[in-house]
């Protein structure tokens, strides 16, 4: 029998969704270089496979982010996208453009002083529009790697101007070819450009997507922060202003580290429930929040270490729902500072593994989806289908497929 909290906070994690991002199946790497997996997605067809053995481990993941240059083929209907997500029992989830991988993006994109380059950015920000709306999506998430690496390479007006000006645009065509979806404006703090960042913080994002339009809101990466920064507090001061639109989730020992999520720090990713389920308890309503993963999965498996960040976060956001609203706020009023921080590490604190398990196991889910992926053996079998596949098709066997 559970106590009238715990089924509060079980019925919330009946709505948290956990979206994935396609490239978070495929092989990546650092700047010096990718250290390759056998089992790593190197189609978008395997990329949304993946997606959907994750989603029936976890029951929390029904979309799929998908970044437009690499899932995208040029000649391809993106309906056609949509209907092999669906294959694989998932959907398309949020549309990231892709204005920073090309050679012309050198001094920035929308905010280049190059006006062809800006175009171009723009031109593909408009296409990404149109297949958002085709495949039915409803967020646009936009990261930008604009910035300079010295004082005086160009001037923060003139940058900021160009942004807005594009930001404008966009905001526009979305309004007329995508009226129900939502801009998504991240930031970063540094890198690539080291000398200063053109959407730097959330403050700057925040202003960003004021300008945009009331469709707009602020994507919070919990690795994009120099160190030190309070997340939890500009996560409830967002939310307070309406302005928090979702997370791109990771961990971070250093700086944008990519790490999988609660792997440095879990009280922190707690924190950050905490505040959230805060605010649901004293306004009485749930904000829309797009929960999202953004990891670099150089060494685990990339199904494992999906599939752990998932369990992790329903963890973390169970234990969040667990905490005592009413004794803490009686404990805050008092200024028990002693009393407030207990209440919230005894729910930190907790053990909810047999509550995650009967809501697992009532939902007809594995009790513990990393085992059961452990134990299946799928990961070394796609590893040998995936190698002989590009062996057939002529790719020149990597050393860790030998």
């Amino acid at each position: 029998m559970v106590s009238r909290l715990e089924g509060a906070a079980l019925a919330a994690l009946d709505a948290f969704a956990i979206e994935l991002p396609s490239w978070g199946f495929a092989d990546t790497g650092t700047r010096f270089g990718k250290f390759r997996q056998p089992a790593a997605a190197s189609t978008l067809e395997e990329k949304l496979h993946d997606a959907g053995v994750v989603h029936s481990l976890t029951g929390a993941c029904p979309s799929v982010a998908v970044h437009v240059l690499w899932d995208f083929p040029p000649d391809e209907d993106p309906r056609a996208v949509a209907r092999l997500a669906r294959r694989y029992g998932v959907r398309i989830g949020s549309i990231n453009p892709n204005v920073f991988q090309d050679q012309g993006y050198k001094f920035g994109s929308f905010c280049s002083p190059d006006e062809k380059v800006r175009r171009a950015a723009l031109a593909h920000t408009l296409d990404c529009i149109e297949i958002g709306a085709a495949v039915g999506s409803r967020l646009l998430s936009l990261w930008l790697a604009d910035g300079t690496n010295y004082p005086g390479q160009d001037s923060f007006f003139r940058r900021k101007e160009r942004l807005e000006e594009a930001l404008a645009v966009i905001y526009r065509t979305m309004t007329r070819k995508w009226p129900r979806a939502t801009l998504l404006i991240e930031y970063k703090r540094f890198e690539p450009a080291f000398y200063h960042t053109d959407v730097a913080d959330w403050g700057m994002a925040c202003a960003f997507a004021r300008h945009a339009g009331p469709r707009a809101r602020v994507l919070v990466d919990t690795g994009h922060h120099l160190p030190g920064a309070n997340v939890e507090h500009l996560v409830a001061f967002l939310l307070s202003e309406g302005m928090l639109g979702g997370f791109h989730f990771n961990d971070r020992k250093y700086a944008d580290d990519d790490l999988t999520l609660g792997s440095i720090d879990p009280y922190a990713v707690f924190r950050v429930f905490d505040v959230i389920a805060q605010y649901e308890w004293m306004y009485g309503h749930r904000p829309a929040i797009a929960y999202m993963i953004d990891q670099s999965h150089n060494l685990k498996p990339k199904l494992e270490a999906m599939v752990q960040t998932v369990c992790e976060a329903q963890k973390l956001y169970l234990k969040a729902r667990l905490v005592d609203r009413e004794a803490l706020a009686r404990a805050q009023e008092k200024c028990d500072v002693v009393g407030a921080e207990t209440l919230l590490k005894s729910a930190y604190e907790r053990d909810v593994s047999p509550l995650l398990a009967a809501w697992r196991k009532k939902r007809g889910l594995p009790v513990d989806p990393l085992r059961e992926l452990r134990a299946s053996g799928l990961i070394a079998r796609l590893g040998r289908e995936r190698a002989a596949a590009r062996k057939a098709h002529g790719e020149a066997p990597d050393s860790s497929y030998a």
